[in-house]
């Protein structure tokens, strides 16, 4: 089974590419991860998903997406991200995750100050989300589709090719941006603030939580800590921890025999009635229910590419 692995601060310590050509096409499927699903983290490379079968519930900071199959995402560099299953089926997808400095080069160069950085700082762009419904979108699609079978052919100066194609990409991009885009710009505190809520939540969803144990943590007060949550998830800290529990219990639930109130103990729930009634709320269904449907299409582990 899949797992992202991360650091203290839910950065992913997963190398993508190498230092020569920092790009990496990755085929995956939710139903390898072992929740069904990639939870919260972030990276400093900027991530293109193309869904290639089935649903994606994708989730980058205060924002939702519900991509079919033929979607695209866009997610800017250094953003919190997760993706999940939709009514209980899997998606298969194809990521392009790659660092800017592909695109632009030197430090210095005009490139990055006027066509990337602008973008990478604007926090009102966590995502851009392409599901066809403009005519440029195909364009866009067809630059990643053509990504994709450079990286995989690997006939020579592919490099170049990914690269140029990257650029047009972009270019492509960013001239279809809104001209009335507001610019907005969280400070590198608050940033690492969210990060270490998101780490405090992960090694301790499993234990009663209280929200001064988290502001305490981060060093603000209860009610600046519960704005900051909300201003950047556009939830409450709690209404995410359920989520996030029943999210994490997924993998109790369907790797081992542990009874539904083991499940509920393990995932930080206080009783078995409470978590089916919010897991219910959340999946739409029983714990139960969802085991008896997912329990064989997780275990089958089928590294199959699909068409694109």
């Amino acid at each position: 089974m899949a797992e992202i692995i991360t650091d203290t601060s839910q950065k992913e310590l997963k190398k993508h590419g190498s230092d020569e050509f920092p790009l990496l096409v990755s085929y995956e499927k939710l139903s390898g991860y072992k929740s069904g699903s990639f939870l919260w983290h972030w990276h400093p490379e900027i991530e293109i998903t193309l869904v290639l079968e089935g649903q994606i519930l994708y989730k980058v900071h205060q924002c939702t997406y519900h991509m079919n199959t033929g979607d695209i995402l866009l997610g800017n560099a250094n953003v919190l991200h997760a993706g999940f299953m939709e009514d209980m089926k899997d998606g298969k997808y194809v990521s392009i995750t790659f660092l800017p400095k592909i695109i632009y080069g030197a430090y210095e160069s005009v490139l990055r100050r006027k066509y990337v950085e602008p973008f990478l700082q604007n926090f009102s762009i966590p995502a851009i989300y392409i599901d066809h419904s403009q005519p440029w979108h195909k364009l866009f699609a067809d630059y990643v589709k053509e990504i994709i079978r450079l990286y995989e052919e690997k006939k020579e100066f592919y490099e170049l090719d990914i690269t140029g194609t990257l650029q047009k990409l972009w270019r492509c991009m960013l001239q279809n941006l809104p001209g009335d885009l507001p610019y907005t710009e969280h400070s590198k505190l608050e940033r690492n603030r969210m990060r270490e809520i998101m780490d405090y939540l992960e090694h301790n969803y499993m234990n009663k939580i209280q929200m001064k144990d988290i502001a305490e943590e981060i060093h603000l007060c209860e009610s600046e800590c519960s704005r900051l949550f909300k201003r950047y998830m556009n939830v409450s800290l709690f209404t995410f921890l359920q989520e996030y529990r029943v999210e994490r219990s997924l993998e109790f639930l369907l790797s081992s025999g542990d009874s539904i109130m083991e499940v509920a103990l393990k995932s930080g729930f206080t009783d078995s009635n409470y978590y089916a009634k919010v897991f219910s709320r959340i999946k739409g269904c029983s714990p139960q229910k969802y085991r008896k449907q997912n329990v064989t299409v997780h275990s089958v582990n089928n590294n199959s590419k699909t068409s694109i």
